[in-house]
């Protein structure tokens, strides 16, 4: 008897659909990275640092870190576009990552070091 209930469990399950778990991250990239991105400029650039900072060459668009979800409208509207995210230090653009990726964003970069590390490299920043 138990050997027909193990049967009825295995042909049962082999019609189960797996769930696959995968979890979407964004993704940390340094100075490097970006100036490499920044070439081909299949991106958008984000500024959240507040106070508004002197902004990378290029940037699309600048938003508080802690206001994204109140500015979908600035946003690109497809959801698989590549998003580059950026602050002063890191922290506040790590943070706007993260509501980007709970806004439904699934190809989203985070500047590590954010404009400290672009500084300290002599990377061109927009004129003031």
């Amino acid at each position: 008897m138990l050997v027909f209930f193990v049967a009825i469990f295995l042909i049962a399950g082999c019609g189960l659909k797996k769930e696959t778990n995968k979890k979407v991250d964004y993704k940390n990239i340094d100075s490097d990275q970006l100036n490499q991105m920044l070439k081909s400029k299949d991106l958008f650039l984000l500024d959240v640092h507040i106070p508004e900072q002197r902004h990378i060459k290029g940037t699309d668009e600048f938003i508080p870190y802690d206001e994204i979800d109140g500015y979908e409208d600035k946003l690109p509207r497809n959801k698989e576009a590549k998003i580059v995210v950026y602050c002063h230090s890191g922290i506040m653009s790590e943070i706007a990552a993260k509501t980007l990726l709970g806004l439904g964003y699934t190809n989203v970069y985070n500047l590590e070091k954010g404009i400290i590390e672009l500084k300290e490299k002599d990377y061109e920043l927009e004129d003031e």
